[in-house]
């Protein structure tokens, strides 16, 4: 199939970059976002999210014509869904006293009725937002059939899910193997030809339902082995180990590949895709709802770590390094140490949050610094966060020369030990019961 109009609704991280790259392989693209404030940004040529290479790609897009954003759909050969699924923020499930996250998926569905009126035979329609399992056919599918049309006969419709990293969604756009589940073999056939403007990856063919499940299933797995990798560094702080040193070796072995621990899991895919599984089924999935406990109770083991280093926090200045979600993003959606800060200020502490890549983010009750030096100078203990490189490359002699602190905490094996001990800091690293001193 040929397709010369697409429409991507909703202008974040993932449909940003992926109407920028249509639109630089000759698509006319009609960028869609319920958000004036980034429609007007956009059609002054500017982006809102930073992205290594999107302000590129952007400007090209722009430059030839083929991308223009509005707060509307229009008529077009195929429609991408790309809006957020966040939680629901006064609304839980429970099944056997276990409490567990709901999917909102109201942007989904407001998305899906937007495109309603414009929907024609022929069109091809793709969610990508990750969605619970079966999201295509029993939400999406009966509101477009509004239109008085029907999914997989009358217009095609798909799901594939983002695969990608930030800090290398473009490169990984073209990239990465594509997975396209159809409600119909014709519509799966369809979505692989649109793809196929740009993807190099291979492009696998499949159903909705089995590709929803895929997504899950990736960041699914990854968070129940970041979970372990939590469990490891708290029994090593009990047995006087050091958890890296252990991980390390483990490591060697031919079969055995043990992930990070640190602060907790963010952003907006393995922390939150496992609740999807768990609200879909519950009965079944007991570890999957274990494993996020493990990594959403993390950041209350930061905290105790920080009271092992100082004491009562009541009154404490704390320099907090890095809100991003992963290191050298800007994306704070879903951080642990977002967490880690609100549980030190409930606690009375005094907090300054440093967030090199998003210096001017307005966090809900988070004192951000001015910069690097307003939030070390007159702290009594240094929390590093997030492993941006920045942070990562501290030269513990200068660093000693900006602030009062003598105690660092390092919850993500980000610094040398001895380089800081050798600098008259007192050393802390969660998973480390051999490094304090």
């Amino acid at each position: 199939m040929k397709f010369n109009k697409l429409c991507v609704i909703g202008l974040g991280y993932i449909g940003l970059p992926t109407a920028s790259t249509f639109a630089m392989y000759d698509v006319n693209v009609i960028g869609v976002d319920i958000n004036s404030n980034i429609i007007e940004t956009l059609n002054k040529g500017e982006i809102h999210i930073h992205e290594p290479g999107l302000r590129e790609a952007f400007g090209k897009a722009v430059q030839t014509g083929k991308f223009k954003a509005a707060t509307q759909p229009e008529e077009a050969d195929a429609y991408i869904i790309a809006v957020p699924t966040p939680f629901k923020d006064h609304e839980a499930g429970e099944y056997n006293g276990m409490k567990y996250k709901l999917a909102d998926m109201k942007a989904v569905t407001s998305a899906a009725e937007s495109i309603v009126p414009h929907l024609k035979k022929g069109n091809l329609v793709i969610l990508e937002s990750t969605s619970p399992p079966r999201t295509t056919l029993d939400l999406v599918a009966p509101i477009l059939e509004k239109s008085g049309l029907k999914a997989g006969s009358d217009f095609f419709l798909c799901y594939s899910p983002e695969r990608v990293l930030p800090g290398q969604i473009l490169h990984e756009l073209i990239e990465n193997a594509r997975v396209v589940g159809g409600v119909t073999p014709e519509s799966a056939q369809a979505g692989h030809d649109l793809y196929a403007t740009f993807v190099k990856g291979e492009i696998i063919k499949t159903d909705s339902t089995t590709a929803e499940m895929v997504k899950l299933m990736e960041n699914t797995y990854r968070d129940v082995n970041i979970a372990i990798a939590n469990e490891f560094s708290r029994l090593a702080e009990k047995f006087g180990v050091d958890v890296w040193e252990a991980i390390s070796l483990a490591n060697l072995h031919p079969r055995v590949k043990i992930l990070s621990p640190g602060p907790g899991v963010g952003g907006h895919c393995i922390s939150v895709d496992p609740w999807f599984f768990v609200e879909s089924a519950p009965e079944i999935t007991p570890l999957i709802y274990h494993s996020r406990t493990v990594n959403d109770g993390q950041p209350n083991f930061v905290v105790e770590k920080i009271k092992q280093a100082l004491g009562d926090l009541k009154g404490k200045r704390i320099a907090a390094l890095g809100l991003a979600y992963k290191p050298d993003v800007d994306d704070l959606r879903e951080s642990p140490a977002n967490e880690v800060v609100h549980l030190l200020q409930n606690q009375e502490a005094q907090v300054k949050a440093w967030e090199p890549f998003k210096p001017d983010a307005k966090m809900q009750g988070i004192h951000m610094a001015s910069s690097l030096e307003d939030a070390l100078k007159d702290a009594d203990l240094i929390v590093l966060l997030v492993k941006h490189t920045e942070f990562a490359n501290f030269n513990p002699q200068e660093i000693a020369k900006k602030t009062n602190a003598r105690i660092v905490l390092d919850t993500v094996n980000g610094w040398d030990s001895e380089a800081w001990k050798k600098n008259g800091f007192k050393f802390f690293r969660i998973g480390d019961g051999k490094s304090e001193s």
